[in-house]
């Protein structure tokens, strides 16, 4: 009996695939024009109305260059002193930071309750909560303004801050519950254990954690009521008490509109939310991903 010794078989080398033909990871990569292209288009269509919005503010009343040279801030000094800018940037600033005060302490109480506790009628609860998001802000008008007249907060910075509170509540409640609850509840009984009260577990251990949660939460409420213009026309009469969306609206004229002047208040308008989104845009992308802690 003879034993043959077999050779090992040679590794085969894949042959290249033909000219023309794509692999399966080719077919899923997506070339740069066609990622570029969109960009740039989209961000022509934003930056467009922006661009024309500045020259109109810097540029020298009657001129019509495309260029803003020479560049004037009579505009801004007109809208400023001369229309009561300063006091209507103020008011907002008043409404927007108490918003985003009440929004944000409320939400965060009411949060940690759905979150953590288990009561009857939680899930109707919710759903109701989901279900005021989808009533217009004008079908409430005649009865927050019945309301408002019979606390006589009508004509009262008051009245805008608790309708933008109510508003921004439900969201704000839904998203800071859920942040909440992707906290794992072994941090605060760890806590518990070595002595600390639930409030102060809560303070030491879980707040922490929501910050980009919060920062999330707070930016909206203070951008929607910086931008809300039909609680501040509805309620407010009083020129001193005007917020800027309502300033904005009394610059046109009856028989003329003054651009430079409407185009430099547009831009004290859009100033602040634009270093609020710069200031806050890393804290959105974490509070948008608060899902992923873990215990």
């Amino acid at each position: 009996m003879t034993l043959t010794a077999t050779r090992p078989a040679e590794p085969r080398t894949p042959k290249p695939p033909p000219p023309g033909r794509r692999t399966g990871g080719d077919a899923n990569r997506v070339s740069r024009w066609q990622i570029y292209v969109p960009l740039t288009l989209y961000l022509l269509f934003t930056l467009v109305p922006f661009y024309w919005m500045v020259v109109f503010a810097v540029r020298p009343r009657g001129s019509s260059s495309l260029l803003p040279w020479p560049i004037t801030f009579e505009n801004f000094v007109t809208v400023w002193d001369g229309l009561g800018f300063g006091v209507f940037f103020e008011n907002s600033l008043k409404v927007g930071v108490a918003s985003l005060v009440a929004t944000t302490l409320i939400a965060l109480a009411g949060g940690y309750a759905l979150a953590r506790y288990n009561f009857r009628g939680k899930t109707v609860f919710l759903v109701a909560m989901l279900c005021t998001q989808f009533i217009p802000g004008a079908m409430m008008l005649i009865p927050l303004f019945q309301t408002f007249r019979s606390l006589e907060l009508v004509n009262s910075l008051w009245s805008l801050v608790i309708a933008e509170t109510v508003f921004q509540l439900p969201l704000s409640l839904i998203l800071l519950s859920g942040f909440i609850r992707n906290v794992p509840v072994e941090l605060e009984e760890a806590a518990w254990v070595d002595g600390c009260s639930r409030m102060r577990g809560f303070l030491v251990v879980v707040l922490p954690l929501l910050r980009p949660a919060l920062v999330a939460v707070g930016s909206f409420a203070f951008i929607h009521s910086w931008n809300n213009f039909l609680f501040a026309l509805m309620f407010v009469s009083s020129q001193d008490k005007y917020t800027i969306p309502v300033g904005l609206a009394f610059t046109l004229g009856e028989f003329s509109v003054d651009f430079g002047a409407l185009a430099a208040g547009g831009v004290v308008a859009a100033v602040p939310v634009v270093l609020v989104f710069a200031v806050i845009q890393r804290y959105l992308v974490q509070g948008l991903s608060a899902g992923a802690v873990k215990g």
